[in-house]
């Protein structure tokens, strides 16, 4: 079984079933009722919240299971979504191209695919479209209230300056805030 899979057993959602507070504050920069891909999206509950405000969403995520229960959320909320059991890593990036494509929390992702991931996101996007990538910072892991233990797969303001450098940047800031996300995200 996949360390996924085994996250994501049970009937808890670990990331509880409300769409994430940072998708909550920047949704308004997303192209309104546009096509959209959300990947990683574990439990769906970024993307049954995106179907229910008019969004034509496409999510992935690597756990059958996790995928079981995002379909689970959707039918209960009553919305549409296309979920696909995917590997990030092995993606074909520009294969389809999306008005938003939407990345909260991925930070499994190790430091030598962090370039090639994010970049594979941006590729995604049609022209006039949205990217939206949200993540810990290194300093997550002196909270220990979530995310990995490795500082080395979070993101800082300026890599992703550095990574998308050749895109039109609306907001890029490192923040501190307390969430309450399931036990997966809960604290500062």
């Amino acid at each position: 079984m996949n360390p996924w899979d085994q996250r994501f057993q049970g009937d808890e959602y670990v990331f509880g079933t409300e769409p994430a507070k940072a998708l909550l504050k920047l949704e308004q920069y997303l192209v309104p009722n546009g096509t959209t891909l959300v990947v990683a999206d574990g439990e769906g509950r970024n993307s049954v919240y995106l179907a229910s405000k008019g969004f034509k969403v496409t999510a992935t995520d690597y756990s059958k299971i996790g995928v079981d229960k995002a379909k689970r959320l959707a039918a209960e909320r009553n919305v549409s979504v296309n979920y696909m059991i995917e590997d990030i890593f092995e993606r074909d990036w520009p294969s389809q191209q999306y008005d938003n494509v939407v990345a909260v929390f991925i930070q499994f992702v190790p430091p030598t695919q962090m370039t090639k991931v994010l970049t594979g996101l941006a590729t995604s996007v049609k022209l006039n479209g949205t990217l939206l990538v949200h993540g810990y910072t290194p300093n997550q892991v002196e909270f220990g209230t979530g995310g990995p233990p490795n500082p080395e797969h979070m993101y800082t303001e300026a890599m992703l300056h550095d990574i998308y450098q050749h895109l039109d940047i609306q907001v890029c800031e490192e923040y501190i805030d307390t969430l309450n996300e399931g036990h997966g995200h809960s604290g500062k």
